[in-house]
């Protein structure tokens, strides 16, 4: 069994987690935990969502955005997940947001 029959298309993964050790470089020191799990998510939404970003986005037939669209689904993570669902898949997102945004008064 390859990994190619496994759901796994490395080029994408590498691209992802590429841009998720980009992102998370600023934070690593901080947790590591976190930095592990962000790895990872970032390499797994790329090999798995870009397919359908690309498909939305009717840009499957031409192979030269498949990198680069998963190089920025793992430098954006799971928050590009959040708003991708959001937007084309009409999910709501589970946390609580601001419905407004508070002006400091002086």
């Amino acid at each position: 069994m390859t990994l190619k029959e496994a759901g796994i298309d490395i080029g994408m993964a590498i691209a992802g987690l590429f841009g998720a050790v980009l992102m998370s470089s600023k934070s690593s020191a901080q947790n590591t935990g976190r930095t592990i799990i962000s790895l990872v998510g970032g390499a797994a939404s790329a090999n798995y969502v870009t397919p359908l970003i690309l498909h939305v986005a009717h840009l499957d037939s031409d192979p030269s955005y498949t990198y680069s669209i998963a190089f920025l689904l793992g430098f954006a993570g799971l928050r590009a997940i959040e708003v991708i669902s959001s937007r084309f898949l009409d999910v709501k997102p589970t946390q609580n947001e601001p419905t407004h945004i508070n002006k400091r008064r002086r």
